[in-house]
């Protein structure tokens, strides 16, 4: 008997002890908190008697508790089973009262049990061993089959009843668990009907003892405000107070879950998007690495929903493009493109454009025909139109007029923005003087066949008209020739005589 105690409780230490350590490679078990449930447990096994028989036979048994748990380790309750106890005996020389040899073959003891029990529970994770002892009492009917023996052969009696055991819970779910229990019930020593050793009768024993192993259910009922149902990090009793679904991780839907908005963010559990600023209270802590406890993260004067959505603007960032505006000043009071450094395209970002006084939105504030950021490099005054373009004098007849500071795309009759002031001369001139006609004469380097080029000059005078005529000139005054490479003013030999010679000319025919 003391080997069978002694080896209960190593067996429990030792799983405790593992349970506690773990493997540090893996994830502890989830905290399950039977402290305040009733809970019910069925079970069933086999028996096996230990009394004064030589020879143990295996039996059935059930078992039946309902208990209540005041704590996370102690549990107290009634437990009621039904135990068949077999045994037999196959050699008994001793001799009864009148020395006549007695022969007990076989004894059985069938009934059912009840006691109040106590257990007590080692750990609260998914997997919680336990012992438990109890004390009540044994109902139960024998029979002595195939002897005559000094007892009636068939007789029910009622002793004394001790379950003691281990066991282990092992969650299935928050309300189920598979209970494995080993254990052992003591009666008095009259239940095999020989209070005493039969085979040796100055023996005097005071237990007989069972041992029994099951397996079973057992089904927790309602649940503890201790518990943590949902896995959120908030207890029942926590999420009842705040309003929140136990059963949800995640009441508001918002993609944290109500443990790391009360615990972490500081957010509202009940409200997906605690700072009304467009964007869920997930989408602002895990995408947007936004402040969801505030609106405006960065403090441009846009919310963070705002700039997500409707501006595509960095909610991290106050200045999105950089331009020296804030993105909440460009999209609400200055109009202008907070994605957009230079709005108007005029050379000059929004920000120094609001400095100069300049319209961020007009690339040609003072409309004097040149663009703010040329006028700025021209050193002409951007918000005065009468410097943009000095007025010049009329030209002679015949008198070809080189137009400095027209530039092509390499290869290419297009006209690159930066020759805008000098073409607006030329148109000033014919705006001017509303009598003149003038030839817009394309000339070229030597680079190149001759035919190409021929073609190349012709199409940059062609490119120049055209430019004028949209500006409000009246085509017929303006012709267009190209002369190729025929016409040199420079030395094709240098890369300075070239440039001279790749030219626009401007002569008054009429």
């Amino acid at each position: 008997m003391k080997q069978f105690l002694c080896g209960m409780m190593m067996l429990v230490l030792g799983f405790q002890t593992s349970m506690a350590q773990g493997d540090a490679t893996q994830k502890p078990a989830s905290t399950f908190n039977r402290s305040g449930r009733w809970s019910i447990g069925v079970r069933g096994g086999g028996n096996i008697w230990f009394n004064d028989f030589d020879t143990r036979k295996l039996s059935g048994s059930g078992e039946a508790f309902v208990r209540y748990a005041f704590s996370r380790k102690f549990s107290l309750g009634v437990m009621g089973a039904y135990d068949a106890l077999l045994a037999e005996e196959k050699n008994i020389e001793k001799g009864g009262p009148f020395l006549t040899p007695i022969h007990f073959p076989y004894v059985e003891a069938k009934g059912i049990s009840g006691d109040l029990t106590a257990w007590f529970h080692f750990l609260s994770g998914k997997a919680s061993p336990y012992v438990y002892a109890g004390i009540g009492a044994f109902n139960y009917k024998r029979k002595i089959l195939g002897a005559i023996a000094p007892v009636p052969a068939s007789q029910t009696k009622t002793t004394i009843h001790i379950p003691v055991g281990i066991g282990l819970d092992i969650m299935l779910n928050k309300n189920v668990g598979l209970n494995l229990d080993l254990g052992a019930r003591f009666t008095d020593d009259s239940a095999d009907a020989w209070k005493g050793n039969a085979t040796n009768k100055t023996t005097i024993g005071v237990f007989d003892w069972h041992a029994t192993g099951k397996a079973g259910l057992t089904f927790y009922l309602g649940g503890s405000d201790g518990d943590d149902d949902d896995g959120d990090g908030l207890t029942n009793g926590e999420e009842k107070a705040l309003g929140t679904n136990p059963n949800v991780a995640d009441t508001d839907g918002d993609g944290l879950n109500d443990g790391e908005e009360m615990n972490v963010y500081k957010t509202n559990p009940l409200k997906p998007d605690s700072d009304g600023d467009g964007l869920n209270d997930g989408a602002e802590v895990n995408t947007h690495k936004t402040d969801p406890n505030n609106p405006d993260t960065d403090g441009d004067g846009l919310n963070d929903g705002d700039e997500v959505g409707k501006y595509t603007t960095d909610p991290m960032k106050t200045d999105t493009d950089g331009d020296g505006l804030t993105d909440g000043d460009e999209a609400l009071n200055k109009m202008t493109n907070p994605l957009k450094p230079d709005t108007d395209g005029d050379g000059l970002r929004d920000g120094d454009e609001v400095s100069r006084k300049t319209d961020p939105n007009k690339a040609d504030t003072d409309g004097g025909s040149v663009n703010d950021g040329q006028e700025v490099t021209n050193g002409t005054n951007p918000l005065v139109a009468s410097d943009d373009v000095k007025k010049t004098p009329k030209p002679e007849v015949g008198k070809p007029m080189v137009l400095e500071g027209i530039v092509f795309k390499t290869g290419s009759a297009r006209i690159d923005p930066q020759s805008e002031a000098t073409l607006m001369l030329a148109y000033n001139t014919l705006k001017d003087y509303p009598e003149i006609s003038v030839e817009i004469r394309g000339h070229t380097d030597n680079v190149g066949s001759k035919v190409r080029n021929q073609k190349l000059s012709m199409d940059r005078a062609k490119e120049v008209r055209w430019w004028l005529v949209k500006k409000g000139i009246v085509g017929s005054r303006i012709t267009a020739k190209g002369f190729g490479p025929d016409s040199p003013i420079g030395d094709n030999k240098t890369a300075d005589g070239r440039q001279k010679n790749r030219r626009i000319e401007f002569a008054r025919t009429k």
